[in-house]
């Protein structure tokens, strides 16, 4: 999926893939320090390796894929139609802490922020952690809710359809549910 967006993003910007070479032979998870060792003259980085990049001096970020490309809905959770008819309590439960999360980010400091998800980033510096939620914000990356728009469908489907990988646009009434982000509690 990243190579699709950001293929897709090279192409809204008029530029012809067919002069832009991209190695797909690196691990993903050493991009990063593939770049920094002199492989290649660009790189797309997710954070915290995008301002790692920075603070090392070994790179800049020139602009975003995700402001580029318009609202991909990236993250999506999937489950059985039986188990949503079965276990819609689950459901709306679940939906309900990722809503308080999406209240969280929206509603608390960059620092904040930062602070809260340290844990998951031992690793990473609190500094760089609040730089990378300062640039979400700046970018306006996350959603005030959880309700994956037609509008997000219909994109995501353009993106699936340029790089070749469908050629018939499934339904959004058939494959995207939206009640339970339309129901999500408002803390």
């Amino acid at each position: 999926m990243p190579e699709m967006v950001f293929e897709y993003v090279l192409k809204k910007n008029d530029i012809d893939l067919s002069k832009v070479r991209i190695d797909q032979s690196i691990d993903f998870g050493s991009t990063a320090a593939a770049f920094s060792g002199g492989k290649g003259d660009y790189t797309v980085e997710f954070e915290p390796s995008a301002t790692a990049l920075e603070e090392e001096g070994a790179g800049y970020v020139v602009s975003s894929v995700g402001v580029e490309s318009g609202y991909v809905p990236y993250t999506a959770f999937s489950a059985k139609k039986s188990y949503i008819d079965e276990h819609k309590d689950v459901i709306q439960s679940f939906t309900n802490a990722l809503q308080k999360g999406m209240e969280y980010v929206s509603s608390h400091t960059s620092e904040e922020i930062a602070e809260a998800i340290k844990p998951q980033f031992s690793e990473t510096k609190l500094s760089t952690l609040t730089t990378i939620v300062e640039r979400y914000h700046a970018q306006d990356t996350w959603k005030e809710d959880l309700v994956f728009s037609k509008e997000s469908f219909s994109l995501l489907l353009d993106i699936l359809e340029d790089a070749d990988v469908i050629d018939q646009r499934p339904s959004y009434d058939q494959l995207v549910n939206t009640s339970f982000a339309e129901n999500a509690e408002k803390h």
